[in-house]
């Protein structure tokens, strides 16, 4: 029996969206306002999604607390109250796009879930605009 277990989390981070090998003019037609030369910033709101066989002796797919403390230090402790184009290196080439950021994310989550357990994540931009990011 799979059972998937989430575990909601936030942080609160400034990015630009702009293409460095782009014009001014250029970035401004694709990104628009979040194209601003002096960052936006952003209420990012996160669920991880961990799913596996539940396990006989403990009742649990994984520990949540476990959970919990992966997202801190892998997510919160490095992207919150940060400027992601200039704090986060995984954003020193890359546009921290939420595409680009929920990717970043299940990269730096995966390395710590069991390869038995498939994870998902989901990151809300803003209350209506979110992605979601399985590893495919």
């Amino acid at each position: 029996m799979r059972v998937t277990i989430s575990r909601k989390a936030h942080f609160n981070a400034a990015h630009r969206l702009y293409r460095k090998d782009w014009t001014f003019e250029q970035n401004d037609a694709v990104f628009g306002k979040c194209n601003n030369p002096n960052y936006h910033g952003h209420n990012y709101e996160l669920i991880v999604g961990v799913t596996g066989e539940i396990d006989p002796e403990t009742g649990f797919v994984m520990d949540v607390k476990f959970l919990s403390e992966i997202i801190k230090e892998e997510v919160e402790d490095r992207f919150d109250h940060k400027n992601l184009n200039l704090d986060v290196l995984e954003f020193q080439d890359l546009n921290p796009t939420a595409e680009n950021i929920v990717v970043v994310i299940w990269n730096r989550i995966r390395k710590r879930i069991k390869p038995q357990f498939e994870l998902e994540v989901v990151l809300y931009e803003t209350p209506r605009n979110f992605v979601t990011y399985k590893g495919e």
